[in-house]
């Protein structure tokens, strides 16, 4: 069977307001703006992976059924992007200190220090420490 290759997996999440979005990420997850496209689309490179984000939309040809809207509810998640981190408690004093909307303080788990924020939009973010 012929293998599946790729050049690059891309993570899309849809965003109330591409240009505040951009500069969240810009000011707190320290992204580089790859692209920007019409004011609805931006491109990042966050810890060298690619994160598209974009403004919602009704249906189109290629996906008929389908609508992109930002999140509904914060507290019902389907998905979420987790950063492997040397110091779980000193990336969350940093990453609040630029706006990073924190659940809760870091946690213990035995194992592992996780700590779980927001973006503007509710999209959920993980930071995580082995220990």
């Amino acid at each position: 069977m012929e293998a599946f290759a790729a050049r690059a997996v891309t993570h899309m999440l849809v965003v109330a307001d591409a240009a505040a979005s951009r500069d969240w990420y810009v000011d707190v997850l320290d992204a580089s703006v790859c692209g920007e496209y019409g004011g609805t689309s931006v491109v990042l490179d966050v810890q060298g992976s690619w994160l598209l984000l974009v403004t919602g939309g009704e249906p189109t040809p290629g996906k008929p059924t389908v609508v992109l809207a930002p999140p509904r509810a914060p507290d019902l998640v389907s998905a979420q992007l987790i950063f492997r981190v040397d110091d779980c408690r000193a990336a969350h004093q940093l990453l609040a200190s630029r706006g990073a909307d924190f659940l809760a303080d870091p946690v213990d788990r035995g194992g592992e220090i996780r700590a779980f924020f927001r973006d503007p939009d509710g999209h959920l973010f993980e930071i995580s420490e082995l220990t």
